[in-house]
Formats: structure tokens, C-alpha cells, sequence
């Protein structure tokens, strides 16, 4: 036997006996986590039809989509069932220009039938979750009244998202409103009923904070995740819009982190990506392939 292979046949019987000796639980790939890859609508910057927009996204490797409210409902319909696509959640379509913290009530009620009909998107698309953007507080609107209007205006939808068996999931946005996860936990509490939960956005809380201090303190009350990059570099030095302006993992998002958040509250289901890429197919398949690698980390 020449030297070569003897050390050869060595190192391999070492290998073996080490895999031997170590124990079966060692030797197991950790279980794959149960999300489900989905796109949101706005973000499909193909061009084309609707269905050869959910077409593309299929093909990239999205199991579902997040449509609009408001929409033509079997247009989507048709385009969700030539596609293969489910409707991951349906975005409210109303809650930026009517907004439930608006000082005119007319207004106001405009919003939240703009809620009440999302919800029955949702219900015909088979979705069991809508997003809803609480309000906005600005110059007009303090911090007292958008809480009070906000809150008043979701227990408004709260009898039909029963009757429906679709939750009301509310985001995390820019909107100078509910700015920490004690607070939204607070303001769910206010509301009081469980069919109203979270929609949590996770590139939407580095401007503020850490998206893995967030999650444990809502805890079951997330409904959906937003899976989203920011680059606070970015935001200090270019301006705080320019903090989107990067490529999913290319950001600051700890994923490691927040993936360990979400499988410690033991969240399962719809992970919606909210990020630039979707103008074309290659742009589409760049962005589920990352989100296998967060879904990995």
C-alpha cells in the first residue's frame, strides 16, 4: 500500500468513526421552518396582465400574493386560479387617503368602509387576514384623538371580521403612530377582541429600533410578517426613504436574529416579501432564492 492511500483509508476510517460516535440527534438537519414564500402585489413591477404578473411570480418560486382592496374581484380570482397562486393576504386600499384617525368623520367612515370591504376581498379570495394601516398622526391629527379615532374605527370592522372569520392585522408603517411594540401591544388590548392582530413589517422597524426586540413582545398577536431590507448607512447618510434602497439581505436586518424571534413565538405560515426586485424575472427569482437563504439562516 502506497503512503498516499494509506492515509487515505486512515482519514476515511477516523471520518466514520467519528460520525459513529456521535449521536443521532447530532447527525439530523434542523427542521426546515414552516413559511410560506408570497409577494405583494404592489411590488410586481412586470410588465403585462395581472395574470401573467402572478404567472411570473410563480414561476419564481411564490406559493401566494397579497392584492389590493378594491379591486376587481374576479379578475383576481381568474388570475389567482391560472396562476396556482393563494392569496396570502389582501392589503387595504383606502387606509392612506381616508385614514381612520382623518379629522373629518365623513372622511373617516370612508376609510373604514374601504376595511369592511377588504374584508370580503379577503373572504372571496380565501385569505384569512387583511392589512390596515391604523391612521397618521401629524399636524392636524395629535397623538390622542388619531389613538381614539383609530381605535373606535377598527372595533367599527370588528363584527364583520368575526362574522367572516378573517383577522384585521394591523402594519407598523411611517406614520408618526404606535412606534414601539409595547405601544402596539397596547393599542390591540384597547380594541379587545382577538380577530384584530399584527401585520408585522420587519424593514419598517430599523429606523426606529430592532425587528428581534419587536417580535417577542407581540408574540402570537402576529397575524403576517412583511419581509423587507433596510440599510440604516443609508439613512444617516443619504436621507431615511434612501434606507430602502438596498437588496434583501443587503441591509442591516440581523436575520439570524429575527428568525430565531419568530421561531421562538412559533410563527408558521405566510412570509410576504415588500422589496424592490420584482421588475423582472431575474429580479423575482433573486428575491425568493434570498428569502430561502433567511428562511435558512
Amino acid at each position: 500500500m502506497s503512503r498516499r492511500r494509506f492515509l487515505r483509508t486512515s482519514l476515511q476510517g477516523c471520518a466514520a468513526a467519528l460520525l459513529t460516535a456521535m449521536p443521532t440527534t447530532a447527525l439530523k438537519a434542523a427542521p426546515a421552518r414552516k413559511l410560506r414564500k408570497a409577494i405583494m402585489g404592489g411590488t410586481l413591477g412586470i410588465k403585462g396582465t395581472l395574470l401573467e404578473k402572478y404567472k411570473a411570480a410563480a414561476a419564481a418560486g411564490y406559493e401566494g400574493v397579497e392584492p389590493s382592496g378594491g379591486a376587481n374581484q374576479q379578475e383576481i380570482l381568474d388570475a389567482l386560479g391560472a396562476s396556482g397562486l393563494k392569496a396570502a393576504s389582501v392589503c387595504c386600499h383606502t387606509h392612506w387617503k381616508q385614514t381612520l384617525t382623518h379629522p373629518d368623520e365623513k372622511t373617516r367612515q370612508t376609510g373604514v368602509e374601504g376595511v369592511l370591504q377588504t374584508l370580503r376581498d379577503a373572504k372571496a379570495y380565501g385569505a384569512d387576514s387583511i392589512l390596515v394601516v391604523p391612521g397618521v398622526c401629524n399636524e392636524e391629527t395629535p397623538y390622542h384623538l388619531a389613538w381614539e379615532r383609530s381605535v373606535a374605527s377598527v372595533k367599527q370592522c370588528v363584527p364583520l371580521a368575526r362574522e367572516l372569520g378573517v383577522r384585521i392585522s394591523i402594519e407598523n408603517v411611517w406614520n408618526n403612530f404606535i412606534l414601539s411594540p409595547l405601544e402596539a401591544v397596547r393599542y390591540l388590548d384597547a380594541i379587545g377582541d382577538p380577530i384584530v392582530g399584527w401585520h408585522f413589517d420587519i424593514g419598517n422597524v430599523l429606523r426606529y429600533g430592532w425587528p428581534e426586540h419587536w417580535i417577542p413582545v407581540l408574540g402570537k398577536r402576529i397575524n403576517r410578517i412583511h419581509v423587507k431590507e433596510y440599510s440604516t448607512k443609508k439613512m444617516r447618510e443619504e436621507g431615511v426613504w434612501k434606507g430602502f434602497d438596498c437588496d434583501l439581505t443587503q441591509g442591516d436586518n440581523n436575520w439570524p436574529a429575527i428568525m430565531k424571534a419568530l421561531d421562538d413565538i412559533g410563527y408558521e405560515g405566510w412570509a410576504i416579501s415588500e422589496q424592490r426586485g420584482g421588475i423582472n424575472p431575474g429580479g423575482l427569482k433573486m428575491l425568493t432564492e434570498r428569502m430561502d437563504s433567511i428562511f435558512a439562516s
